[in-house]
């Protein structure tokens, strides 16, 4: 595996084992990074990094329980259902001091997934910040990627919109959506991350309508720097 050209290193993929997580952390660790599987089972994370670095031969892989991982790593991404959001990020909130901390979440509540339902907050991306207190710059990327499509080496043919109100830590994220094979665009501060979780819930809509599975988005009339 290649060095990847990128100032951060080592990722922490809270949800690790999950479908969405999973994905993200394999093609990271694909790319060159030294990435750390978190889960609440710590057991379950081993296991999976293990997986993981015997099918890329050459990978930095890890599992460690959630706040091990969190602590392990330069950047922290959370990729769990909604439902989970407030006590694993309480859990590991010590570990992401200083860092960077790219959030996923969805906002879905079932059984009625293709409806839109946002928190009265505005959006899970601002609850996760009030959470995480202003030690901790959060980043929402990656809710309207399909996540079956992460498992191969393909265009995953998605965009990734990254909201949040540090424009040099957008920059950042959209760097690591590059590196994992996406186009990646500014999507302006935090709070609009409410349109990207939004819409998760109406592409899960198309993707019944249609009888598809890989709803996605794809931006137009204006060229990506660096894609």
């Amino acid at each position: 595996m290649n060095t990847p050209t990128h100032p951060v290193r080592s990722i922490a993929v809270i949800g690790g084992t999950g479908s969405l997580g999973g994905g993200l952390a394999r093609r990271w660790a694909k790319a060159g990074f030294q990435v750390i599987i978190g889960s609440r089972d710590g057991a379950r994370a081993a296991e999976a990094g293990r997986e993981l670095a015997a099918a890329l031969p050459g990978a930095k892989v890890t599992g460690l329980a959630n706040p091990q991982a969190a602590a392990a790593a330069e950047l922290v991404v959370l990729a769990v259902p909604f439902a989970h959001q407030r006590p694993i990020l309480e859990e590991i909130r010590p570990a992401l001091q200083g860092k960077v901390l790219v959030d996923a979440t969805v906002p879905l509540v079932p059984p009625k997934v293709m409806r839109v339902q946002l928190p009265k907050e505005g959006c899970a991306a601002l609850i996760t910040q009030e959470i995480v207190g202003p030690g901790t710059t959060v980043v929402s990327a990656f809710q309207n990627v399909a996540a079956d499509v992460l498992a191969g080496d393909g265009d995953p043919e998605c965009d990734v919109l990254v909201a949040g109100d540090k424009a040099d830590a957008r920059e950042l994220v959209i760097g690591l959506a590059r590196l994992a094979g996406f186009r990646a665009w500014h999507a302006g501060p935090l709070a609009n991350a409410a349109a990207m979780e939004a819409l998760t819930s109406v592409l899960i809509f198309m993707n019944k309508h249609y009888k598809a599975e890989h709803a996605g988005i794809r931006l137009t009339g204006v060229a990506a720097p660096g894609a």
